[in-house]
């Protein structure tokens, strides 16, 4: 028997309840690989799948979590053995298959990565889908030839989850980072991230008055979306990249394509539910030699199965900074 948090929907109400239940093995889902759990974490769509489900939830009783990272425990598939350590993100684990927030979980081995030398477990889910999505949006600048000193490089959304990540990375990188942040008491919490200057929300949230405004960021990493993210096109250096990551202020652009046809400008979309193989590869291994942990830590808010239902409810109200680490062992 294990311990999980299970989400149950009762039919006539529609209402969902969550709550710590001792589960056992033959309850899991059928899949080749069954890992024991030792860390995951909290992202917008737990919070989501931890209450109403945002559509997101296709059967119930459900197990959230989208992401974990632990041991594995037994294999059917000759690229894990017991003992190998391994972290999940993506492939819609935690919405339509059994997710992280349990003691164990069995999953497909196609969805796995194998934990990159210099990176545990804790610190892996530290970092979770919204840390790997930074770092998926930080190489997709660099791809397209973002380099230190071409000017400063602007976080949206920067307190949240991906962006704290996104400037503590970028600053490593030896960029300047403008963060931008609705909230003023986390100034300094960026500030201690590497962030050089903070941009209120009210500056830059604000639909397009010009579809160019003076060339500003030399790269954007975007977690907002909406009328900031049109605003930002404007600004953008000629032939600068906006990775865009997230839509924390709405799905719509209410944008013009002239900084796309008269300053080259790229927006590039970032998905990390999908990504193949071997880009992931390549993130952790980027995230282990680049990421400094000790700014990473600074992130860190530790949680325990018990915590959830509050901290899934709190994140959807934008209440929760930085990283949270759910110890499922606790």
């Amino acid at each position: 028997m294990f311990n999980a948090l299970l989400v149950t929907k009762d039919d006539e109400s529609g209402k969902t309840t969550a709550a710590v239940t001792q589960m056992s093995e033959d309850q899991l889902p059928a899949a080749e690989v069954t890992v024991a759990v030792e860390y995951s974490t909290v992202n917008y769509k737990d919070g989501l799948c931890i209450g109403p489900g945002g559509g997101l939830v296709r059967t119930y009783p459900h197990v959230p979590g989208i992401d974990f990272a632990g041991t594995v425990e037994a294999s059917e598939d000759a690229r894990y053995k017991p003992g190998d350590k391994v972290v999940l993100t993506g492939w819609r684990v935690g919405e339509a298959h059994w997710g992280g927030y349990a003691q164990k979980a069995r999953v497909k081995a196609d969805w796995l990565v194998p934990l990159p030398d210099g990176l545990d477990t804790r610190q892996a889910m530290a970092v979770g889908t919204a840390g790997f999505t930074s770092m998926l949006a930080v190489m997709a600048l660099e791809d397209h030839g973002l380099k230190a000193g071409q000017g400063p490089v602007l976080v949206t959304g920067a307190a949240g989850g991906v962006g704290s990540v996104a400037v503590a990375l970028l600053a490593a990188l030896g960029h300047e980072v403008a963060g931008v942040t609705g909230r003023p008491e986390t100034a300094d919490y960026l500030t201690s991230l590497g962030a050089s200057r903070i941009v209120a929300r009210e500056e830059i949230n604000e639909a397009v008055k010009r579809p160019l405004e003076a060339e500003t960021w030399a790269g954007c990493v975007d977690a907002v979306g909406g009328a900031m993210l049109a605003r930002v096109l404007g600004q953008m250096k000629y032939g600068a990249s906006v990775a865009a990551v997230g839509l924390a202020g709405g799905a719509g652009l209410p944008a013009t394509v002239i900084p796309f046809l008269l300053r080259g400008v790229n927006l590039l979309g970032i998905d990390s539910v999908m990504q193949p193989y071997d880009n992931r590869v390549r993130a952790w291994q980027r995230i282990a030699k680049d990421l400094p942990m000790e700014k990473l830590e600074a992130m860190v808010q530790p949680a325990t199965l018990s915590d959830l239902p509050k901290l899934g409810a709190d994140i959807l109200k934008g209440q929760v900074k930085g990283r949270v680490v759910v110890d499922v062992n606790a």
